[in-house]
């Protein structure tokens, strides 16, 4: 028999795929209606984790966190976009990067809302209405962090895309300039424990998200 604990880091697994995947639909999504049907004809707006999944981003990277008891947050293969077939490139562009993480905002919202039905799961059984409000918690708290994550303005992640949609091309071409070397940067980061610096505000936010939108905390 699975314990509780294991049951619970299993079930915030999942939502985290289901997160990643949503996440990534939605870049597709977006990057479709503006004019670029590339993630569509290549099947990646779709929410059958697979074709979404990186091995380490999307395993590797989550379970090594989970099992140092780290905030989990990674990632799954970026969705591919050519901007020369969007309506507007620049601009077109940092609409597409924001549906990200607004997607990741707005699953911590209804992962909140949902902790409400909590109150009922309690009352039938305590201990499975403890267990279910932890994965909600966890679930609201994991979205949050993958939306600031995504928001460090950093190649490739989606903060640099919609900076480099706010900046002149002048000025957004060092931005860009970096790309090749994101990866190793984003690693740094994240290795290095300077992520847990530029997201400590995510924390307050959740915070607020919790006692705001689940009752029954």
């Amino acid at each position: 028999m699975i314990e509780t604990t294991h049951a619970i880091g299993i079930l915030v697994f999942i939502g985290f795929l289901f997160s990643i995947v949503v996440h990534e639909c939605a870049h597709g999504l977006v990057a479709h209606w503006l004019g670029d049907d590339t993630a569509l004809r290549l099947g990646r707006i779709t929410l059958n984790p697979l074709p979404h999944i990186d091995p380490f981003m999307s395993l590797v990277l989550p379970l090594v966190l989970y099992m140092a008891h780290a905030p989990i947050f990674g990632g799954a293969k970026p969705v591919p976009v050519v901007a020369y077939n969007l309506n507007h490139p620049r601009r077109d562009m940092m609409w597409v990067a924001w549906a990200g993480p607004v997607s990741n905002i707005l699953l911590a919202v209804g992962f909140a809302l949902a902790g409400n039905l909590i109150f009922f799961v309690a009352k039938i059984d305590p201990g499975l209405g403890q267990s279910l409000l932890q994965v909600l918690v966890q679930l609201v708290v994991v979205n949050l962090l993958l939306a600031g994550f995504n928001l460090i303005p950093v190649p490739p992640l989606d903060g640099s895309r919609i900076l480099a949609g706010l900046l002149s091309p002048e000025m957004a071409a060092p931005l860009v300039r970096l790309e090749p070397y994101g990866f190793l940067i984003v690693g740094l980061l994240v290795f290095t424990g300077a992520t847990s610096h530029l997201l400590a505000p995510v924390y307050v936010v959740a915070h607020w998200f919790l006692r705001t939108l689940i009752f029954a905390l």
